[in-house]
């Protein structure tokens, strides 16, 4: 069984021959980027052997990877049956909503202070290229580019540290989110809600374009009846 579809570990192996918190670290990376990403879907077993052999490692850094994916609630790790990855609490989505909220209103209102006519065209950039990824419906693409856009808002406020925090934040909000791109007219949602933010930025309207955000990060709760209701096995 290949735990992560589609995924050789040769290309991994050089950098691999390093430090073992190196290692774990890349591996960490990998998981986290793969559960997210709904290529291990919520339930999923992992197991440390056929990890081991995909990576080319040992056991130590592996395991290391799914302790620090246990502490991110992303795995959930049973002593007598094993490894799986962990449902979505949907109980716990609704205060990292809150979280999340709090740290990128913070660094749209220094953006808003800060940014010049460059900045918010480098943000139409962005907006162009979730155009582009939602034309050839590339999910992975366009999801790539509305994590583009936030980090960019954090870059322009001058604080790139408050998106690190915030992806830690919204890492349950980010398997709700990838489940809402197959909606129909989703991807088109996202992109007219990131035009209504940076148009009441050029229009120097700041109580607009907070409101225009809070709209954007809240959606994914009024999509969570349909997507628990479609996949009711990846919820807890």
């Amino acid at each position: 069984m290949n735990v992560l579809p589609g995924f050789s570990g040769e290309n991994m192996r050089p950098s691999l021959r390093q430090p073992r918190a190196t290692a774990a670290s890349q591996i960490l990376g990998r998981l986290r980027q793969a559960i997210l990403a709904l290529d291990l879907p919520p339930g999923t077993p992992l197991s440390e052997k056929e990890l081991t052999e995909q990576f080319g490692v040992s056991r130590t850094p592996v395991r290391e990877a799914l302790i620090r994916l246990a502490e991110e609630r992303l795995v959930d790790i049973f002593p007598q049956s094993g490894t799986f990855v962990s449902r979505i609490p949907v109980a716990g989505l609704p205060e990292a909503i809150v979280i999340r909220k709090a740290l990128e209103q913070a660094a749209l209102d220094l953006a808003f202070e800060h940014a010049g006519s460059a900045g918010l065209d480098a943000l139409d950039k962005v907006i162009a290229r979730q155009r582009a990824m939602a034309g050839l419906d590339d999910r992975d693409g366009f999801h790539a580019a509305d994590e583009a856009f936030h980090e960019m808002l954090a870059a322009l406020a001058g604080h790139p540290g408050i998106w690190r925090v915030a992806q830690q934040a919204k890492l349950q909000i980010d398997r709700c989110r990838r489940l809402t791109l197959p909606i129909p007219g989703r991807m088109q949602q996202v992109i007219a809600e990131h035009c209504a933010i940076i148009a009441a930025m050029r229009d120097r309207d700041l109580a607009a374009a907070r409101h225009a955000l809070d709209l954007h990060l809240s959606v994914v709760l009024p999509d969570l009846a349909e997507i628990r209701a479609r996949y009711p096995d990846y919820f807890a």
